[in-house]
């Protein structure tokens, strides 16, 4: 398997309105995210963490601010910084090893691609599917093959839009700890946009919590114990994403809604009376790392 090398992402001063809009989607964000770091976007539904992501990934051009990966203006996606979808948008009618294959067919490397696809094949555990079809297969299944497929031309980061979000809770957590090895192993660059908590804390080295009308940046909470993390780090981090959660909304969790109340009862399940981790409060320490 080839050797990665992460991307350096630097957001500056970035905000975004949409066609016929009144007000910024985001608005004024700033951020930079080192190399082979995994950031999680978290927030509620609405409050611009897959615009923010859009505008990385180079689909969404901002109206004010830029976006450098390596140095490099965004302005049009890249083979160099590649984007998983909530849904895997895999070709139905190919096999498992051609749906890997795509991008390295389209990048004109198509010599590359017998061995790599079977080295992704094995990496992401589907070794035995390569000549199956893809709609036989289950929506993990599906969602392995996509991950193959985004590391095919060997990207520098990987942006992630909730791909995990349509799947059952055991799926859903093996793949989050799937994920969260190789791109640590091989050093990519990660960003997730979730509104789970809990995939946030599994996951993230650093959390951004964004707030919304308009989106912005609200808090940064720092996660310990890197993949490993488990047992009582695990729910420290739980515990202090949530209350940035809230705080990001300014509300109590009661007044928040369905969505943060399901939240509060997972951490409620998990421990939550755990003492949180230090919270890097306020916009500044967040946007100057």
């Amino acid at each position: 398997m080839p050797s990665f090398r992460g991307a350096h992402i630097k957001i500056d001063a970035v905000s975004h309105r949409y066609r016929g809009g009144k007000a910024n989607a985001i608005d004024n964000v700033s951020l930079v995210i080192e190399p082979g770091e995994t950031v999680a976007l978290v927030g509620r539904s609405g409050c611009g963490k897959s615009t923010l992501l859009h505008v990385i990934a180079g689909l969404a051009t901002p109206t004010n601010g830029t976006v450098h990966i390596d140095g490099i203006r965004v302005e049009a996606p890249s083979p160099k910084w590649v984007m998983m979808f909530q849904q895997p948008s895999l070709l139905p009618w190919m096999t498992v090893a051609k749906n890997v294959a795509l991008g390295l067919m389209f990048n004109n490397r198509r010599a590359e691609a017998p061995k790599r696809v079977a080295e992704l094949l094995e990496l992401v555990q589907l070794a035995d599917y390569a000549d199956r079809n893809v709609q036989d297969l289950s929506g993990g299944q599906q969602q392995r093959v996509a991950l193959a497929r985004s590391l095919a031309l060997e990207p520098d980061a990987l942006l992630l839009d909730e791909p995990f979000s349509a799947l059952d809770a055991f799926t859903r957590t093996s793949l989050q700890r799937d994920v969260r090895t190789i791109v640590r192993e091989r050093g990519i660059t990660m960003v997730l946009v979730t509104h789970d908590i809990n995939e946030a804390a599994l996951m993230a080295d650093r959390a951004f919590i964004m707030a919304s009308d308009p989106g912005r940046i609200n808090d940064c909470v720092e996660i310990e114990g890197g993949a490993a993390k488990g047992g009582d780090a695990l729910l420290h981090a739980r515990k202090a994403l949530m209350d940035a959660y809230t705080r990001a909304a300014g509300a109590s969790v009661g007044e928040m809604g369905a969505e943060a109340q399901e939240d509060a009862a997972k951490l409620t399940a998990f421990g939550a009376g755990t003492p949180p981790l230090v919270v890097a409060s306020g916009v500044q320490r967040a946007n100057t790392r």
